[in-house]
């Protein structure tokens, strides 16, 4: 769920580039061949979803800001998965297509480019391509011929008229800096996140091994109004928590000591095993706690490796159980004033 300023509700079709902004626009990566690029990461090694952080110092407010998202719990009261994300694929020969942006299109944040429409896709929660459920109908591209992720939240393809809400064009070749994309701008995330790196996969789990950190939301009152902290570069200022909130940019990492034998699944001790290394990272409002991605298109199948307890397998995780590391200090004051970085 996305809530913004009214002010920000105006389409835009300016190209991605125009805005002046400034501030730290990342250094190249060193991916390489695109036909070698790890099918689970997507940028440099250097980025910051890929950090070991087992040992990395707890925040000085982790005290109260664990206790008060225990008081008030993980959305719908339990640590449950949802896997209705897809990540589409496409390569050079895909054809790209133009989008009529829609009111959930913010300028200067926002790419009003073409993008890529694979054949026989989908947007999270469909069948295909027409947004029809209401959801956030998040659609996800990865372009390794072009190192290119196309990340767009409110899409809908209605007839032949291809409608698009904020569309994030990532390069996945860049080690982006602190601020991202732009400080005050949003992605297809409200943190301003890039969200398919975050994505585990039934591939992975499969596997024995998530070598990445994970995406993880909350109810909207369950963050904190009106501030940010790097790496994200947005957040939201409407039925917001205070002081005490869980802010956007948080980085939680799962205690080393977890009782296992609370896991029934031994597969979901993969999932646990990862929190416990590279951590989760708040990134928009909602009320299903971890993201994976869907099934679709992997070898392996959810139903097939959490066989017993499906997205209930990580049930009984509370709060409590994390520890919120150090923030990268001081937060930004919230204003929307996007400083878009160069491309």
């Amino acid at each position: 769920m996305r809530l913004f300023l009214p002010v920000f509700l105006v389409a835009c079709t300016s190209a991605p580039g125009d805005s002046s902004g400034t501030g730290d626009s990342g250094e190249p990566g060193d991916s390489g061949d695109p036909s070698h690029r790890d099918p689970a990461h997507y940028f440099p090694d250097g980025a910051p979803w890929y950090q070991d952080v087992s040992g990395a110092p707890v925040d000085p407010d982790n005290d109260t800001l664990i206790g008060a998202l225990q008081e008030r719990n993980w959305g719908y009261d339990k640590f449950q998965i949802d896997w209705s994300i897809d990540v589409l694929t496409a390569d050079s020969s895909t054809e790209r297509v133009a989008f009529t942006p829609s009111k959930d299109f913010y300028s200067p944040d926002c790419d009003a480019v073409p993008m890529p429409l694979p054949e026989g896709g989908n947007v999270e929660g469909e069948s295909g391509y027409a947004c029809t459920g209401g959801g956030d109908c998040h659609l996800l591209i990865r372009d390794d011929d072009d190192a290119q992720l196309f990340e767009m939240w409110r899409a809908n393809v209605k007839g032949d008229t291809f409608y698009g809400g904020c569309l994030a064009v990532w390069d996945m070749d860049r080690l982006y800096g602190a601020d991202g994309r732009g400080d005050q701008c949003t992605s297809a995330d409200a943190a301003g996140y890039p969200i398919a790196p975050l994505l585990f996969t039934a591939d992975e789990v499969a596997a024995g091994e998530i070598d990445h950190a994970i995406r993880f939301i909350l109810p909207n009152d369950r963050i904190r109004d009106g501030e940010f902290f790097h790496p994200a570069t947005h957040a939201t200022n409407a039925d917001g928590g205070g002081a005490d909130a869980i802010p956007y940019g948080a980085h939680l990492r799962l205690k080393p000591d977890l009782d296992e034998s609370r896991i029934a699944d031994p597969d979901a001790l993969v999932v646990v095993h990862a929190l416990q290394k590279y951590g989760m990272f708040l990134a928009d409002g909602g009320n299903i706690t971890l993201t994976a991605q869907n099934d679709a298109h992997s070898v392996h199948k959810w139903d097939e490796v959490f066989a017993e307890d499906g997205s209930h397998s990580l049930y009984g995780i509370e709060p409590q159980d994390f520890e919120v590391l150090e923030l990268d200090a001081p937060g930004v004051p919230l204003t929307f004033e996007c400083a878009r970085n160069p491309m």
